[in-house]
C-alpha cells in the first residue's frame, strides 16, 4: 500500500473519530481539572458551602452576593503562597478573582472533608 493510500485511510478514520466525539460526547459535562488551582477549586465547589459572621457581613458592605462567590469558585486563581494546605483538619486556601461587577475579591476559604466555609471576604 502506498503512501497516499495510508493518509487516506489516516484521514477518514480521524474524521470519523472526530465526527464520533462530536456527536456522542457533546453537551457532557466532562472536565479536565488536573493543574492544582482547578482541583482546588473543584473541590471547593463540589461541597456545602458555609459563611462565618464575618463574611456575611463583608459581602453586605461591598454588595457582593453569592453569585459573585460561584463565579469567583469558578474562574478564581488560588494563591498557594499565602494558603496553608498543610494544616488538618481543614486546609486554608486564599482565591482571588473578579465578582460581576469587576471589583477584585479576595476570599478566605476553610475547605475541610465535609464542607467548606468562607472565612473572610476581601474587596481590593
Amino acid at each position: 500500500m502506498n503512501l497516499f493510500k495510508r493518509l487516506t485511510y489516516f484521514g477518514g478514520g480521524l474524521m470519523m473519530g472526530i465526527f464520533f466525539l462530536f456527536f456522542f460526547l457533546n453537551g457532557k459535562k466532562a472536565s479536565c481539572d488536573y493543574l492544582p488551582n482547578d482541583r482546588v477549586l473543584k473541590n471547593i465547589r463540589t461541597k456545602k458551602l458555609y459563611y462565618s459572621e464575618e463574611a456575611q457581613n463583608e459581602m453586605l458592605s461591598l454588595k457582593i452576593d453569592s453569585t459573585d462567590i460561584k463565579k469567583i469558585l469558578n474562574f478564581g486563581d488560588v494563591d498557594f503562597d499565602r494558603s496553608n494546605t498543610k494544616s488538618k483538619p481543614c486546609r486554608k486556601y486564599v482565591i482571588t478573582g473578579t465578582s460581576n461587577e469587576e471589583k477584585e475579591i479576595e476570599l478566605t476559604i476553610k475547605n475541610c472533608a465535609e464542607d467548606a466555609r468562607i472565612e473572610t471576604v476581601i474587596s481590593k
